[in-house]
């Protein structure tokens, strides 16, 4: 059942932790049963509750999966095996246009905002025990919110869209509870939902956003919440239209008790209209990073939601790390009240950036999705293949693996800093990668 390991403990966290020192290592694969508990039971000398205890801390971690009769394996995807490692390292000379960062030309510079707001906190110190919001920044991304039609509730702010999606699901799900999230979708997504312990449900993706019938189909299989990119959607580039965001919400009005989560991670730079879908659930989060926008280390989201969600975030914040730094946050309100950056002209820039590739892929018959954002998302017959063959013609392109469950391969290109003179190129390389040839693993 094993191979050649053998589990070892004779406590809980001793047992659970033998496992997943074994799944890290390789020494344990996805999908391999574990033995019964009674068995390993017998096996360690221990009682079987003890095996219990350690094979329920192994499910809460998103490392092992139990399927009733069917006894416990290790799961497919765990948590341990990060969707980072799926990546080409970029060797000398190779270009780059795999990262998803954004182009360090159009940040802003964070000096003077950063300045200033030290500056401030030398004058009136934050201490222990005030406010964990500064309420100028809350007045201003209210304002925002508001422009954009999100629903009025309290404001909560935290390190960025993936703490805040952590912090929601942790707020309201246990562990075996299931998660639809887009396919394809944020990589860093797919590896947090079963870290937690939960189940993902993949969700179809277009160009406006998830399909209303698989959001349907996974809400009538059991999921108990949704994660959705409203704009910018990472890998595919996909915005939430009008229509599609009616008939979301017209399917989501079917079932209120539905957990909404909703990034917005594309604030500042995208330049198509937002059309939230929250407001028809009776729990539901609006996350609004700086990251894409103002830079990605600066670690600081806006989030709204609903009294009870928000409440219960500030609260387990506070019993963690309190807030984030108010010199932070009185940074980006200095950002923010200067106009340091012209959304409108960040926008245009990677619009031209990101339409100019897809004209010429399609130019040269190769079919892209990118209707927003840096990226574009490219299907491919063969992902281990087209990956290989560009990196050989020396571009390095981010494998769809990273991104996807069921959905079919890909490859997703980050066009924030793709020049006019690259654009040529770099379609006839994905052209050429697509044809037959042979396939290679990735470097």
């Amino acid at each position: 059942m094993l191979g050649d390991y053998r589990i070892e403990g004779r406590r809980a966290a001793e047992i659970a932790s033998s496992v997943e020192r074994a799944v890290g290592s390789g020494d344990l694969e996805p999908g391999q049963l574990l033995p019964p508990l009674r068995e390993l039971a017998a096996e360690l000398g221990v009682n079987p509750n003890t095996v219990a205890a350690a094979y329920r801390v192994l499910r809460e971690r998103g490392v092992i999966e139990t399927a009733g009769r069917r006894g416990s394996r290790v799961r497919s995807a765990p948590a341990t095996t990060g969707r980072d490692h799926i990546r080409v390292d970029v060797p000398e000379g190779v270009r780059d246009v795999s990262s998803g960062n954004p182009d360090p030309a159009l940040l802003p510079s964070l000096a003077q905002a950063l300045a200033a707001a030290a500056a401030e906190g030398d004058r009136v110190p934050v201490l222990y025990g005030e406010v964990a919001v500064e309420p100028e920044l809350a007045r201003l991304a209210r304002a925002g919110l508001d422009a954009d039609g999100v629903p009025d509730g309290p404001l909560a702010v935290v390190s960025g869209s993936l703490d805040a999606v952590e912090r929601v699901l942790a707020a309201h799900l246990r562990p075996g509870d299931t998660v639809a999230v887009e396919d394809p979708g944020w990589g860093r997504t797919l590896d947090l939902v079963p870290a937690l312990g939960l189940r993902t449900a993949p969700v179809p993706v277009d160009d406006e956003g998830p399909l209303p019938d698989g959001l349907r189909d996974v809400l009538a299989a059991g999921a108990r919440a949704l994660i959705v990119t409203d704009r910018a959607q990472n890998p595919t580039g996909a915005a939430v239209s009008a229509a599609r965001a009616r008939a979301l919400r017209s399917v989501l009005r079917g079932y209120p008790g539905t957990l909404l989560i909703e990034d917005d991670h594309g604030h500042g730079i995208v330049d198509v209209p937002l059309h939230p879908l929250a407001g028809v659930t009776r729990h539901w989060a609006f996350v609004r990073s700086a990251a894409k926008a103002y830079g990605p280390d600066l670690r600081l989201a806006v989030l709204t939601g609903d009294s009870v969600t928000v409440d219960r975030i500030r609260g387990r914040q506070r019993l963690g790390p309190g807030w984030v730094s108010r010199i932070l946050q009185r940074a980006l309100v200095r950002l923010w009240a200067d106009d340091a950056v012209d959304a409108r002209a960040v926008a245009a820039a990677y619009g031209r950036r990101r339409d100019a590739l897809v004209g010429a892929l399609a130019a040269r018959g190769v079919r892209a999705h990118g209707v927003s954002g840096m990226n574009v998302w490219v299907p491919v017959p063969d992902e281990t293949g087209a990956v290989a063959r560009l990196l050989h013609a020396g571009w390095a392109v981010a494998p769809g693996a990273r991104f996807r469950m069921s959905a079919p391969p890909g490859i997703r290109i980050t066009v924030s800093s793709l020049t006019e003179d690259e654009t040529g190129p770099l379609a006839d390389a994905v052209a050429s990668a697509l044809g037959p040839g042979p396939a290679r693993g990735y470097v």
